[in-house]
């Protein structure tokens, strides 16, 4: 493997990456002042505390885990929605 090989892992996959008409959809709802709000409660929900706490089944975790990972969804098309 030569330094070169390494050139297919892109460090930042949203880079050039075309938006679609849906990451545009996103964007109307997530990026108005209400969407803001709504999305800034999701994360306080979901990102921002911890998928699992010590004493509880683990499948609390498996779940919370999802919910977090559909707010860095809309996230990402968020960050490709700039990209038109």
């Amino acid at each position: 493997m030569t330094n070169d090989d390494w050139d297919y892992f892109d460090p930042q996959p949203n880079e050039g990456v075309k938006a679609d008409d849906t990451d545009i959809l996103y964007a109307k709802v997530f990026k108005s002042e209400e969407g803001q709000r709504v999305l800034s409660h999701m994360k306080s929900i979901t990102i921002e505390l911890p998928s699992w706490y010590p004493g509880e089944d683990a499948s609390y975790g498996y779940v919370r885990e999802g919910m977090a990972d559909m707010v860095r969804m809309i996230q990402k098309r968020l960050e490709r929605s700039e990209n038109v």
